[in-house]
């Protein structure tokens, strides 16, 4: 079996991120829409879901969430890269690049959490 089929490659490990940041993003949206009929219903619901929101552990899946979607679009940038430059000795490269720039917009976003 050659390298490239191996599921331990940074090439499978991040077409698995890939998925399932997507699906954990899907399956967030419903309670996204809920969040925002919140704003729909009146004030009083709105701001007794920000202060709800303002839990610490929420803080963290924000910044988890931010992450996975970083993930999702950097990953997806790679596909799009893979499918219009071809296959490249530089994957895995490309991989560890899609990763950083998901982790950056994490740190960047939890930073700005405090501001």
């Amino acid at each position: 079996m050659s390298d490239w089929r191996r599921r331990s490659h940074p090439a499978w490990i991040a077409f698995l991120v890939h998925r399932l940041s997507g699906l954990a993003l899907a399956l967030f949206l419903p309670v996204h829409f809920w969040a925002l009929g919140q704003a729909i219903q009146g004030e009083a619901a709105l701001e007794g879901f920000l202060r709800w929101s303002d839990n610490p552990v929420l803080k963290v899946a924000e910044t988890v969430l931010v992450i996975l979607l970083a993930a999702h679009l950097a990953g997806g940038l790679r596909v799009l890269a893979l499918e219009f430059l071809g296959w490249r000795a530089q994957q895995k490269t490309m991989v560890a690049a899609s990763a950083g720039v998901a982790f950056a917009a994490g740190l960047l976003f939890l930073l700005n959490l405090g501001a």
